[in-house]
Order: C-alpha cells, then sequence, then structure tokens
C-alpha cells in the first residue's frame, strides 16, 4: 500500500540553500519512490500571514514553482498545485476552526513567542497579531488532512503544528465519524539543517541565506562571506565547528567529505575551503540552474503546470470536503 507524503513551502522569498538541502531535495527524492504518493504544494495562504507585498508573493509563486520544477519534480508523478487554486482547503478550514480548541491554538508556538515578545517590549499582549497569524495551525490542518496524508516531513520547530493537526482530526472524528486521516511528523535525522553566512541556521528572518542559483561568480563571492576564525593555512582546523565544512558536508559523498575533513586537519587555508566548496555545489545545480532560468523565462508555462496541479489535487479535495459535509449536516433536503 503506498503512502501519501506532503510537504508545503511558504511564498514568501527565493528559495536558498537551506531550502533545497533541507526539504526540496530529499522531498523531490521521495516522489520518485514508487511507494510514495507526493503531494507538493506552494502555500501562498500562509504568505498572506507575514508578507502583505502582492509582487513579492507572485515573484516568489514563480520563483519556487521554477525551483521544483528544475529540480526534477516530475508533475505527472506528483500532485504539484498552489495552495489557493484548491478553494476547498479553505472551506475545510472553517470546518475545523468550529473543532479547534482555544485552548489548543493558545499553545502555538508562534502565537506565544509574539505575545512574549510584545511583553517583552511593553506593548499589549496582542498588539499586531492577526487572526490568521493566531489560526495558521488550523490552515496547516487543512493542508494536511484535506488529502489523507500519512507522512509530514517537517523539521523539529513543525511538529507541533502536525500534532495540531491529528489533534484536531481525532476530535473531529470523534463527533461525527472516521472521515479524516491521522498524520504522522516525520523528522529526517539525516537531512542536513545548513547554517548561514553568519553561522545561525540559513533562514530569510536572519538575513543569513545563499540564494540557490546564483550565477558562478556571484555564487562564489557569497560563499566567501561565510564567518571563519583567524586560524592561518596550515593550522588545524575544527571541521565539526565549520560553517564552510558543515555545507560541504552536505553537498559531497562520503569520500568527499572524509578528504575535506582531513584537509581540515591538516591546516587546509580558509580561502582554498571556500574556493572547493563553491566549484562542489556549483557542479551539482548548474544543470538545473539552466532549467530554472528557461523557465523564469516562460511563467505561462509553470501557470499551466500549476492548474493542471490543481485539478489533480481537487479530483481528491472535492470528494473529501463532501464527506466532510455529509458528516456534519451540510446536506442536500432531498
Amino acid at each position: 500500500m503506498s503512502e501519501r507524503v506532503l510537504t508545503g513551502i511558504t511564498t514568501t522569498g527565493t528559495p536558498h540553500l537551506g531550502n533545497y538541502v533541507g526539504a526540496i531535495r530529499p522531498a523531490i527524492q521521495a516522489s520518485q519512490q514508487q511507494d510514495n504518493e507526493s503531494f507538493l504544494f506552494l502555500a501562498d495562504l500562509h504568505a498572506l500571514i507575514k508578507c502583505h507585498e502582492p509582487d513579492k508573493i507572485q515573484q516568489s509563486t514563480l520563483e519556487i514553482a521554477a525551483t521544483w520544477l528544475a529540480l526534477g519534480l516530475d508533475p505527472d508523478m506528483t500532485v504539484f498545485y498552489r495552495q489557493s487554486d484548491v478553494p476547498e482547503i479553505s472551506e475545510l478550514c472553517w470546518v475545523l476552526n468550529c473543532m479547534a480548541a482555544k485552548g489548543l491554538m493558545n499553545r502555538a508556538h508562534a502565537y506565544k513567542a509574539a505575545v512574549a515578545s510584545n511583553l517583552e517590549e511593553k506593548q499589549d499582549a496582542d498588539f499586531g497579531i492577526t487572526m490568521g497569524l493566531y489560526g495558521y495551525p488550523v490552515l496547516m490542518a487543512a493542508d494536511i488532512l484535506m488529502f489523507g496524508a500519512h507522512k509530514v516531513p517537517v523539521g523539529k520547530d513543525q511538529i507541533q503544528h502536525v500534532e495540531m493537526a491529528r489533534d484536531i482530526a481525532q476530535r473531529f472524528n470523534h463527533h461525527f465519524g472516521e472521515v479524516f486521516t491521522l498524520p504522522e511528523a516525520v523528522v529526517e535525522d539525516d537531512v542536513a539543517v545548513l547554517q548561514g553566512l553568519d553561522g545561525r541556521k540559513m533562514s530569510k528572518s536572519y538575513g543569513n541565506t545563499i540564494p540557490l542559483f546564483l550565477p558562478p561568480k556571484k555564487l562564489q563571492k557569497s560563499i566567501n562571506k561565510i564567518k571563519t576564525n583567524l586560524l592561518e593555512p596550515g593550522e588545524p582546523k575544527d571541521a565539526d565547528t565549520s560553517t564552510v565544512f558543515q555545507m560541504w558536508q552536505a553537498f559531497s559523498t562520503p569520500e568527499q567529505t572524509a578528504e575535506m575533513r582531513q584537509a581540515f586537519a591538516d591546516g587546509i587555508a580558509w580561502g582554498e575551503a571556500k574556493k572547493q566548496l563553491g566549484a562542489l555545489i556549483n557542479d551539482e545545480i548548474a544543470e538545473a540552474r539552466e532549467r530554472y532560468e528557461s523557465l523564469l523565462a516562460n511563467p505561462k508555462q509553470i501557470e499551466e503546470t500549476l492548474l493542471h496541479g490543481a485539478e489533480k489535487a481537487r479530483s481528491y479535495s472535492r470528494s473529501l470536503l463532501a464527506d466532510v459535509k455529509q458528516a456534519v449536516g451540510i446536506r442536500p433536503l432531498s
């Protein structure tokens, strides 16, 4: 029996190396496995929570879709869609809102962090907090439950949202019968979490990212900005605390990793290590970069692909929403 695996990415920025290593590459690899039924979507409704720049959301949608397709996502073998093109998700979200306990939402990490930040700044606890932020876990639950996902690959910071989706589904099933599949969060321990230019997790919010498809010279220029220590050439360097080595490991074979670890022990110069890292990353993404640039120049092709994916998605969502409505009593009168 095949398992349904669901992954989404929010359309609020340009894909970077951390997105590629942590989410895009493993999701595409999973979609190529015969025993997986993959649902991959652009979370543009989620983007509205934190981005109020229309052009930015549209451009990000284009760039992210082009990235997935350029890197080998096969829209014929997966269900690849834009969240907003499946209106059943928003309708299901309302039904789930009517089952989601407010106390559960009060415990959501993003909401609690926003409240804590307000209090620290001597503001009202709910200053600047929208219902979109507060209800984010319910929309995510709708994303997951709509397609009967068995597995939801997430980072450790997203486990809570999958658990909330499971809690809401269990509550609904208890009241109205077994309608929803209970999802399971999957945290891949062997998937790398890349450090950024400053040594912290690579993230748009930290401004420390390296865009995925930079031209070779700009890619190398960005890599040269990675923070290192003042150890001179010839002085042994600690691979396990180095952002340069950690990034190398995410793109190299086991043999290449072992060779670079030895080079660090032998005192490789930081400039040489960064030069080799730039060449390694470029070798992996060069062909995809060409396809990406070609796709960006043809947004109509991407739009058609997404609309085709939405029709595939709706073949599932219409049926599930009909079951939900029947269960809660929103039914024809005859």
